[in-house]
């Protein structure tokens, strides 16, 4: 798989766009959650703005039309991160950058979380545990209407915490669901600290391996292992596919990677002055 050093270049330039607006947007806001947003800014840079070695987009979509029937889905099971997924859906133009600031603002398009109103965003979220079932759900339709388009699902690893998640894991498996790839942020930790100690993950790539998925891990901010991730999963026909990414909470701001109080916590107008230094 040869990717060219403009392409890889270009996603590193996007991505770290799409930091500044997370940050912006949540000082603004006042509230919001940036570490995950963070953390999993890389995989969703790769996934929008990415190309296979061959050229074709790694995410199929139209801004213009965002319900163009042969468009691929994307779901943000872990809802409380779509800072990063406004960023990124404004980027693309399905409405202006200005609307960012309008984050958590009564009556705007970009709530706390993810809602039907805002263009791009397929199924509402933020009560986790729920998204690999709705991921789930598109793909089986896909395949009853005879249709190639995919389903990617962004989850949280405190969320895989969830029961309902092995639900629809041990389905989409016993279904033969190829179509459907599940990306695991997993920055090792959630709300409360570490996931090792809340509940310990681990074997994290046998329990999906014994569930009959395709599992398929990478470093979850180097922008070549990301496409080589997606293209391996392509690839891999007859199962549902997992990428499990290893990534660092809050990354790109020093102070605040692998900082737990960041999970939830918005940045001050001096700390946001401090990070948008960091990510020129």
């Amino acid at each position: 798989m040869v990717y060219s050093s403009q392409q890889i270049k270009r996603l590193e330039g996007i991505a770290k766009q799409i930091r500044r607006l997370i940050i912006q947007m949540l000082m603004r806001a006042g509230s919001g959650h940036p570490g995950g947003s963070l953390s999993a800014t890389d995989l969703l840079t790769c996934l929008y703005f990415g190309n296979y070695s061959d050229g074709s987009p790694l995410l199929r979509y139209n801004p213009k039309h965002p319900e163009w029937p042969e468009r691929d889905r994307f779901h943000m099971s872990k809802g409380h991160c779509c800072p990063l997924w406004y960023a990124i859906l404004a980027k693309t133009g399905y409405y202006p950058v200005e609307e960012l600031w309008t984050l958590r603002k009564l009556g705007s398009l970009l709530q706390g979380h993810p809602d039907r109103r805002t263009p791009g965003v397929e199924v509402a979220s933020g009560s986790l545990g729920q998204g690999l079932s709705v991921g789930l759900g598109m793909s089986l339709a896909a395949k009853i209407d005879k249709r190639d388009y995919r389903v990617y699902v962004l989850l949280g690893d405190g969320e895989i915490q969830e029961g309902n998640i092995w639900e629809a894991a041990m389905a989409a498996a016993h279904y033969s669901c190829d179509n459907l790839y599940a990306i695991l942020d997993y920055n090792r930790f959630q709300i409360d600290g570490k996931t090792e100690e809340i509940m310990n993950l681990e074997p994290i790539l046998d329990k999906w391996k014994a569930f009959g998925w395709h599992v398929i891990e990478t470093d979850g901010h180097s922008i070549k292992d990301i496409l080589c991730a997606f293209e391996q999963a392509r690839d891999k026909k007859g199962k549902p596919k997992i990428i499990i990414a290893h990534t660092i909470k809050g990354k790109g701001v020093s102070f605040m990677e692998n900082v737990v109080d960041f999970h939830g916590r918005a940045p001050t107008a001096q700390e946001a002055e401090i990070a948008l230094k960091e990510l020129e």
